[in-house]
């Protein structure tokens, strides 16, 4: 039977966890893979009157298809900052404005920005993992101290180490999950 500092400890590891796994999720929307979102600027900043504010916060980002994206800029003088901003990202499109609004349109991915998209997908799961590992390891530290300065029975820290590995083991096959399905989402053409 599980103490309540161990139940503490096992609920910060697993929060942990899942904060690398959410932070992974909202990375890998970033990716573009052919199709227009509007998460794909969700890295770009731009320099609103002297500060980096993210680009969603001085423009609204709409699809009207596929394969454009409109950026309208909530102030007109917006639009040279904002086309500045997303040559800048280095994101592969090259913006164009018509007085406005601003259009980017998509282009269909390369054979080989697949594979480097599928790669960086890769390198940001590892990264996820590391984090989730340093979680367990935290907790394992945690366990050990609780058992010999705070009177923990073994018993009960051997049960919450088990505890940890089974939530790493969710967590890990979590990650992979998701930078599988990703990679698969990059791949179809």
């Amino acid at each position: 039977m599980l103490t309540d500092r161990a139940k503490e400890i096992l609920n910060g590891a697993e929060e942990k966890m899942q904060e690398a796994v959410l932070f992974l999720e909202e990375d890998l929307k970033t990716y573009r893979v052919g199709k227009a979102s509007p998460s794909i600027f969700n890295g770009v900043t731009v320099n609103y009157y002297g500060s980096p504010t993210p680009l969603m916060q001085v423009a609204s980002v709409t699809t009207p298809d596929a394969k454009t994206l409109a950026i309208q800029p909530w102030e007109r003088n917006m639009i040279p900052v904002i086309e500045k901003a997303i040559l800048d990202a280095n994101l592969g499109f090259t913006p164009q404005n018509n007085g406005e609004i601003i259009r980017c349109v998509v282009p269909a991915l390369t054979e080989e920005r697949r594979k480097d998209l599928v790669k960086k997908a890769k390198a940001a799961g590892e990264q996820a993992k590391v984090v989730v590992r340093n979680a367990r390891r935290d907790a394992m530290d945690l366990l050990k101290k609780a058992q010999k300065n705070e009177g923990m029975s073994e018993d009960t820290e051997k049960e919450g180490e088990g505890e940890v590995q089974k939530i790493t083991d969710k967590f890990v096959k979590n990650v992979d999950e998701i930078v599988a399905a990703k990679e698969k989402e990059i791949l179809t053409v």
